[in-house]
């Protein structure tokens, strides 16, 4: 059973019990538009309680605001009571909600394209709110007054932009416009939100034209203080010749590329990201430029390689290039991809030929400079110096006299 199929079962069962039910959201504006569905929603004039009379298996997470959790099969589908909301104080929760008819549901929804029901059983469109209208026309609309809409919930305005993005719709004027007046709002709102829409816009193939919005409308700047100017253009740019879906952290490297490392990382710290992630932008920006290092060893080649972000590096550098139109760092990059193609299938992260209890029985001491032999000695081995066990052990025996003298 799909998820779908689930949603459409929970409908039937509902409405065999004289409740109205129908699909809601997102899922109603990606059927019309041809587009797969994550979820699907439902929404229902039955009561919380009526709802987990009829189903044995439920979660009520948030019955308070007439939402629950149907478990069906190994399904799991939202099933929510048709509501008005009132009192949003801090910008995102209602501080009264009031159950009520689909068409007052529809009202209180963010964007024209996101309002529409749909009735699975007799493959109907209900639309309240010139949804489908809005479809056609490729538009991105608030449902009602803008600044209603997001005085409600601002990561709204993100939203908009995000859907502009991934959708390549138009945003409406007075919703544009309603975005801008109100861009510093969005520091009201969570890091962890924030950089979920982010995610949805610079990840995506279209973010030059999410991060051409970002900047226009003054959300970059109230998410990012300091983010302005000719290198926050650049961001742009390089963006733009980002190939194809990227991970979160490239996007990210690749919006900070043109301000110095330190500055990008702080920036991101409002996002609450993964250590992982952090790490992976951390090393992106701070390797800017590595690559095009014509005197780069073939042991930090291999050590590069061994990483588990090399690639994307290769692609960020790629587009700080192509951003700046330099040629000779588009030619670097060719002679290092060449490089890399000689290569063949050789190991970039061989296991060391001698551990540290060999290096110790050679008559190293443990401390610093034992670590220093090993790392130097595995440079060695990925230099192609040392082969086998017993270079290894020559070398080592070789590096200790050496370091015996120079201490006299």
């Amino acid at each position: 059973m799909s998820n779908k199929q689930a949603a459409t079962e929970i409908i039937r069962r509902l409405q065999q019990h004289g409740f109205q039910a129908l699909l809601a959201g997102g899922c109603v504006r990606d059927m019309l538009l041809g587009r797969p569905a994550k979820d699907y929603d439902v929404a229902t004039d039955a009561r919380p309680a009526d709802v987990m009379g009829l189903f044995p298996r439920t979660l009520a997470v948030g019955a308070r605001f007439g939402v629950v959790i149907v478990l069906l099969r190994h399904e799991q589908v939202e099933v929510a009571t048709f509501r008005s909301e009132a009192g949003y104080e801090d910008g995102r929760h209602p501080t009264e909600v009031r159950f009520t008819s689909a068409a007052q549901d529809a009202s209180r929804r963010d964007f024209t394209i996101n309002g529409m029901f749909y009735d699975p059983l007799t493959e109907q469109v209900i639309d309240y709110v010139q949804g489908r209208a809005d479809l056609d026309r490729r538009i991105i609309r608030t449902i009602g007054a803008p600044q209603e809409r997001f005085g409600e919930d601002y990561l709204r305005m993100l939203r908009a932009i995000r859907f502009s993005t991934q959708l390549g719709f138009a945003i409406d004027p007075d919703t544009y416009a309603a975005v801008r007046r109100n861009a510093f709002q969005i520091a009201r709102i969570s890091g962890e939100r924030i950089a979920i829409e982010l995610e949805g816009i610079l990840a995506h193939p279209n973010r030059a034209r999410g991060a051409a919005m970002l900047l226009e409308t003054g959300l970059a700047q109230a998410i990012f203080p300091g983010f302005a100017g000719e290198q926050a253009e650049q961001a742009v740019g390089v963006l733009s010749r980002l190939r194809g879906k990227v991970s979160f952290p490239l996007a990210l490297a690749a919006w900070g590329a043109g301000f110095p490392t330190d500055f990008s990382l702080e920036r991101c710290e409002i996002l609450k990201l993964s250590r992982r992630q952090a790490r992976h932008i951390e090393f992106l920006l701070a390797q800017r430029g590595r690559l095009l290092d014509p005197e780069m060893s073939l042991a930090q080649l291999k050590k590069l390689l061994a990483g588990p972000y090399f690639w994307d590096l290769y692609e960020l550098e790629r587009a700080v290039q192509k951003a700046v139109r330099a040629r000779e760092g588009l030619a670097a990059l060719s002679r290092l991809r060449r490089r890399i193609r000689d290569l063949g299938d050789v190991d970039v992260k061989p296991r060391p030929l001698l551990n540290g209890h060999d290096l110790i029985h050679l008559g190293a001491v443990p401390g610093p400079a034992l670590g220093q032999l090993a790392e130097e000695l595995y440079v060695a081995q990925l230099e192609g110096e040392v082969q086998t066990p017993n270079q290894a052990r020559h070398w080592v025996v070789l590096w200790l006299q050496e370091q015996r003298c120079g201490g006299q």
